[in-house]
C-alpha cells in the first residue's frame, strides 16, 4: 500500500524546491516514514540508513520514535517537520528580547544588566550577549552608548591621523605644543 506524505499543503514546485533545500534530517524522516509504509521494522530501517548516510544518520532510538509516529498517525496528516512547540523560546537572543533590551537601554542609559534580565526574564548572561555583540553597545562612564562608527567615519580617522603624522613630521618637537586634546562625545537622539 502507498503512502501519500503531505510536506504542510504546498504546490507541486514548491514541493520540488523544498525537496532540493531539504535538511539531511528531513530527509531521513522522509525515509522512515517510506520504509515504516512498506512495513520494515525500526532496527532494519536504522541499518539500511547508516549504510547510506554513515556518521550522519538518526540515532537509532530517533529512528524508532519516527517509526512508531508514522504508525500511529493517519496518513493524510502526516508529516516530517517538526510540530510546533509551547514553552521556553530556542534562543533569548531573539529580535523580541533585543528590541525590548534595546527599548530599555534608550528608557535609562544607566540601568544594570540584571535589572534588565529581572525585567525581561532571561539570564543576565544573555543580556550581556544581546547588548554588546548584537546591538553593539559599549560602557562608557557608566552608561550604554552605541559603538557603530561608518565607513566614512573609519576613513575620516584615518585621513586625521595621516595629516597630523605629516604636521608632525614638519613640526617636529613643537607639533605637541598645538594641539588640544579633549573626550569624544556620543550624542544619541
Amino acid at each position: 500500500m502507498w503512502r501519500v506524505i503531505k510536506l504542510g499543503g504546498v504546490t507541486r514546485s514548491e514541493e520540488t524546491k523544498m525537496a532540493s533545500s531539504m535538511d539531511l534530517r528531513l530527509k531521513q524522516r522522509a525515509v522512515i516514514e517510506f520504509l515504516t509504509a512498506e512495513g520494515c521494522s525500526p532496527i532494519e530501517i536504522y541499518s539500511r540508513m547508516k549504510a547510506v548516510y554513515g556518521e550522519m544518520c538518526l540515532d537509532v532510538n530517533t529512528v524508532r520514535r519516527w517509526t512508531r509516529r508514522s504508525r500511529e498517525e493517519n496518513p493524510s496528516e502526516s508529516t516530517v517537520h517538526d510540530q510546533a512547540r509551547t514553552g521556553r523560546p530556542l534562543s533569548a537572543s531573539d529580535s523580541k528580547h533585543q528590541s525590548r533590551v534595546d527599548q530599555l537601554i534608550r528608557e535609562n542609559r544607566r540601568v544594570k544588566q540584571i535589572d534588565i534580565s529581572i525585567e525581561i526574564g532571561i539570564s543576565q548572561e544573555r543580556v550581556h550577549h544581546i547588548i554588546t555583540n548584537l546591538l553593539g553597545y559599549r560602557k562608557v562612564s557608566a552608561r550604554w552608548v552605541p559603538r557603530m562608527l561608518t565607513p566614512q567615519m573609519k576613513l575620516q580617522r584615518v585621513q586625521i591621523c595621516r595629516e597630523l603624522l605629516a604636521k608632525f613630521d614638519e613640526d617636529g618637537e613643537d607639533f605637541p605644543r598645538q594641539i588640544v586634546t579633549g573626550d569624544e562625545s556620543w550624542v544619541h537622539h
